[in-house]
């Protein structure tokens, strides 16, 4: 009877440990405070609609910031969670492992001695009638002992599995913790670069509706010109044949009624869709003033500008973008070099455009059609050479 207490014992622990789950793993309900972060959202869509006047742009940027704001406790609760979390699966998985471990050295003990007078033969009874259903008793006996070491067996086999699996479970939540602390610190910036910005255009404008109102037009005279450039709506006309490095124009210096600095906004076009320029271009020295848009080169192209590269605007759904709200889409990248002078990234036809828009504000570039190939690329804010 000892033998089988001791038995009960060991399934007992066994089964606990199969039914062991981390609580975690259910899936949460929405927090109150990713539900005020989706409703602070659909605010900041209803305010895209609305930012015509400087006292909706500002209510825009506050609204945006508080989200961060909320976004940046989010995350740090995340973090506590996760830290939680891979405490308690290192102490289990530690008793796990010493516990595993005793008890297969005693299961492998119980099965050697099972083996050893694992049972009386049907001989043994005849001979032995006198003792017979001692032996009969003893036969049962050990029947049901090997069935339950078998069974004990199955039940370390699956309790290695969950600790084994939990000890990935933990290099998932480590890896899930590092990168919240990056996503936090990438929030932190984010609230440091919105609060800037919000400064910076009450300084610009002096909280003067009128020149708002300019700077509001000159945005959305770049975005406009840019759009149909890239359509096909420009005028443009043939100058040559040119190589791959060959100087093909010069970056307009200064303020214009369509940039707001000196830079480079740089397009490539394969088919009828515009293309990430990150994926043409190489790795390049270079400096980030973008407030953390990604600069991320992957392709084999050299740049169309002497490094070090520095880049002012990044491709997509940008900073500036999620910022100030005046357009939906950076279909380029806007960066400067070392020198004014502009470079064909392939060899093609050179054609020098232009593109006059909103309140008749012209925009000049020139366009590579590469050839034998369906890419364009536009250099944008230049005077051809």
């Amino acid at each position: 009877m000892k033998l089988l207490h001791n038995y009960l014992i060991v399934f007992l622990f066994l089964g606990g440990v199969l039914l062991l789950k981390p609580t975690y793993l259910i899936a949460d309900q929405k927090s109150d405070l990713e539900n005020k972060i989706q409703e602070y959202e659909t605010k900041l869509n209803q305010l895209k609609s609305e930012k015509d006047t400087l006292s909706s742009q500002i209510e825009y940027m506050k609204t945006q910031e508080y989200i961060t704001t909320l976004q940046i406790e989010e995350t740090g609760e995340k973090i506590v969670k996760a830290e939680k979390e891979i405490k308690v699966l290192g102490t289990r998985i530690s008793s796990l492992d010493s516990s595993l471990d005793q008890l297969s050295k005693s299961l492998i003990e119980r099965i050697t001695a099972s083996y050893k007078n694992r049972k009386a033969s049907l001989v043994d009874i005849i001979i032995d009638s006198t003792n017979a259903s001692m032996l009969t008793n003893r036969l049962k006996y050990y029947q049901i002992a090997r069935a339950q070491n078998q069974k004990a067996l199955m039940q370390v086999m699956g309790a290695k599995t969950n600790f084994e699996e939990q000890k990935d479970l933990r290099e998932r939540k480590i890896e899930e913790l590092d990168a919240l602390k990056l996503s936090l610190d990438v929030q932190q910036d984010s609230l440091i670069a919105q609060q800037a910005a919000k400064a910076n255009l009450l300084s610009i404008t002096k909280n003067d509706e009128y020149t708002y109102q300019q700077l509001l037009s000159q945005a959305k005279a770049e975005y406009s010109a840019i759009k149909n450039i890239v359509s096909g709506a420009g005028t443009e006309s043939l100058l040559r044949s040119i190589s791959k490095g060959d100087t093909i124009a010069t970056v307009i210096q200064g303020q214009s009624c369509n940039s707001s600095g000196t830079h480079l906004h740089f397009i490539v076009k394969e088919g009828s869709s515009e293309v990430d320029p990150f994926s043409k271009l190489k790795s390049v020295d270079s400096s980030n003033d973008s407030n953390g848009d990604a600069f991320n080169p992957s392709g084999s192209w050299d740049w169309p500008l002497s490094p070090t590269i520095q880049l002012h605007q990044g491709y997509g759904n940008t900073w500036f973008v999620r910022t100030y709200g005046w357009y939906g889409f950076h279909n380029g990248i806007d960066i400067s070099g070392s020198s004014s002078s502009v470079y064909s990234v392939a060899d093609g036809q050179l054609y020098s455009g232009s593109y006059a828009g909103f309140n008749g504000c012209t925009l000049s570039y020139v366009r590579v059609t590469h050839k034998e190939s369906n890419i364009s690329t536009y250099y944008l804010h230049v005077y051809a050479q």
